[in-house]
């Protein structure tokens, strides 16, 4: 029964096929092209206005040089958290609960921003290892610890989305599996705890929306410091 719980977290297949490729495209069919007659409906409006609002806050830190960043930005956001909503969905799979693909996100990512850093101004970028007016004694030993913390940046970025959506997914189901089998033996006991269900699950649904938006928002304050 344990090991039933961490099944959804397998990647789909048909035929001994990987369906991750499915999975990681089906998200946009949820954004098509809007037609012009479409463009003046609420959904339109309220998507491009959502849109608008969150690219406005993420570039507020950054300037100029990182507003080229802002569709990538953008286009992420927009992507890890459709991932996020519809693995909440009965009978779905989290692309992003896998570990492998949001390190696969991360890595690449914080790499640019280090890599923009070192062109652009690479003594400033340096510089982010050894804190101005460090004893002379301390500084080998907190440019070993800087660096580390420089290289712990993506593992942080991903192993932070997996984890959090990885253990609402589990609570969510040992909860429901707890409702299921109240049900017949204390049928008021298996009522509290659907309504916690319900509650977790609102709960989950602004946790997605929230790691979605803090894995991005990480991603512009690393790029706010190399550019």
């Amino acid at each position: 029964m344990a090991l039933s719980f961490f099944d959804q977290f397998l990647s789909p297949t048909f035929l001994g096929v990987p369906l991750m490729v499915i999975a990681l495209t089906l998200p946009w069919v949820f954004f098509p092209e809007a037609p012009s007659q479409w463009l003046t409906n609420r959904y339109m409006t309220l998507q491009g206005w959502f849109i608008n609002r969150f690219t406005q806050q993420l570039l507020l830190p950054l300037n100029v040089g990182g507003h080229k960043w802002a569709v990538l930005l953008t286009s992420l956001m927009l992507f890890i958290l459709s991932l996020n909503m519809m693995g909440l969905l009965p009978y779905t799979f989290t692309p992003t609960t896998q570990l492998s693909l949001n390190m696969g996100l991360a890595v690449p990512l914080w790499l640019a921003t280090v890599l923009i850093g070192m062109r652009n101004q690479p003594t400033v970028a340096l510089g982010h290892l050894l804190p101005e007016g460090t004893p002379t004694l301390l500084i080998p030993i907190l440019i070993i610890i800087e660096t580390l913390s420089l290289f712990i940046r993506p593992l942080a970025l991903g192993v932070r989305l997996t984890a959090n959506l990885t253990a609402g997914h589990l609570l969510i189901q040992l909860i429901a599996t707890a409702v299921f089998v109240l049900t017949p033996l204390m049928p008021t006991v298996a009522l509290l705890t659907a309504i916690l269900l319900v509650l977790l699950t609102i709960l989950e649904v602004a946790v997605a929306m929230i790691q979605a938006y803090v894995f991005v928002l990480l991603l512009s304050l690393y790029l706010q410091e190399n550019v």
